[in-house]
């Protein structure tokens, strides 16, 4: 398994990590200021933020899978126009003709596939950095600090921490050279998996570790304020949230804790609802991708209820918000797209590919008009140059003839 450690992910990503770490610390920060250190605020307004600053590639994206029911007929009738022809003519024309309807429509043919390819590692670094706050915002792991210190010159300490539910992701760090008692590294692997931690776990640690009962309880309170979003710790799992509510009799925790996976499939399905859904063929098929379409409408939202279900309320949180500001920048989206008039957008964009190719047929005589007049200078110099050696050779001889007849006589 990929490693984790409470160092900022590095790699290829790193400045992506750097500014959203620096995002969220800003926002927690400020949340704190204003007496709110809340971490589930603080990832809303995160997920808010970000998914605001992609909301130009997300209107694309939505534009393109408008467009793309217009064009499709279009696209098709090429295709089955060259179906079988693998000839390099044939294939040219193909392009050309793809290329085209493309111009027409005004959209990219690498478009959708850039604005997915822009997104995804943004949306893989905002997953990673809100699973690993402490690696990014310096309160949240001050709060660990003075219990790990101690607790990592404990005899045993490594070893109990180790039979926690989420250190199996963590068990390359254990058994690095790095890993020795006292040392930073140490100390950050203890905060990667006390991070993830339940209630019970912490507990545990306390009746294990009396001696730092009260570093532990510190600890444990102020993280419990910090993770406490409308009375439910977002550090624990709804699954186990909803054990701990049955059996303290608290059914309204338990309901709370059910919400949230329930919340997360169900804002999932209104979402998948208010995406572009492809359109059947003009000949009255249906289109393939409808088949997939509707598939998917079930299963991600199925999926995220399971996964919420096991992972951090956090994460549920998480999912949830995300979902909820996607699904309000698609009734936006789709208002201003339905205001669209696609016919006036394509006569636009025949005029611009019209305007273009004649500007380019401009520049093409131009440019085979300086090409010849450059072809005739050249060959007007080169003449010139053998004129001006041929008469400098003459000289040259009759110069030498007067100096031989001088020394001659």
């Amino acid at each position: 398994m990929t490693e984790m450690i409470l160092t900022k992910n590095g790699g290829i990503l790193s400045p992506i990590y750097y500014i959203l770490g620096m995002l969220m610390n800003g926002i927690f920060t400020v949340l704190e200021k204003i007496g709110i250190p809340s971490i589930g605020l603080s990832i809303i307004l995160f997920t808010l933020i970000i998914y605001l600053c992609l909301l130009p590639l997300t209107i694309k994206q939505q534009k393109f899978s408008k467009l793309s029911s217009k064009m499709n007929p279009e696209l098709q009738a090429i295709a089955k126009k060259y179906q079988g022809k693998r000839d390099n003519d044939s294939v040219m024309k193909m392009n050309e003709e793809t290329r085209a309807v493309y111009e027409k429509y005004g959209v990219s043919q690498t478009g959708s596939c850039l604005n997915l390819f822009i997104q995804l590692p943004i949306m893989w670094c905002l997953y990673r950095i809100i699973s690993n706050m402490p690696a990014y915002v310096p309160r949240i792991k001050d709060v660990f600090m003075d219990l790990v210190t101690k607790l990592s010159n404990v005899s045993g300490s490594a070893e109990f921490l180790q039979a926690f539910s989420h250190a199996n992701y963590y068990s390359k760090q254990f058994k690095s050279d790095q890993f020795i008692a006292g040392s930073e590294y140490m100390k950050n692997t203890f905060i990667d998996v006390l991070n993830k931690a339940s209630s019970a776990e912490w507990m545990s640690l306390k009746e294990k570790f009396s001696s730092l009962s009260t570093e532990i309880t510190t600890a444990f309170e102020t993280l419990s304020e910090y993770n406490n979003f409308l009375g439910i710790n977002i550090a624990n799992s709804p699954s186990f949230t909803m054990k701990e509510g049955f059996s303290s009799g608290n059914t309204l925790l338990a309901i709370g804790a059910i919400m949230i996976p329930v919340l997360a499939a169900l804002t999932q399905w209104v979402n998948t609802k208010l995406m572009p859904q492809p359109e059947s063929n003009n000949n009255g098929e249906p289109n393939p991708m409808m088949a997939s379409m509707k598939t998917m409408n079930y299963t991600m939202p199925i999926f995220s209820a399971i996964m919420c279900f096991s992972l951090p309320a956090g994460m549920g949180l998480y999912w949830i918000s995300g979902s909820v500001i996607r699904s309000i920048q698609q009734i936006v989206i789709n208002k201003h797209i339905d205001k669209m008039d696609i016919d006036e957008m394509v006569k636009k964009n025949v005029e611009k590919a019209e305007e273009k190719a004649k500007s380019y047929n401009k520049n093409a005589v131009a440019s085979s008009t300086l090409t010849s007049k450059a072809h005739k200078t050249t060959k007007n110099i080169s003449f010139e140059e053998k004129i001006d050696s041929q008469s400098s050779g003459s000289i040259a001889a009759k110069a030498n003839k007067v100096k031989q007849f001088n020394e001659k006589n």
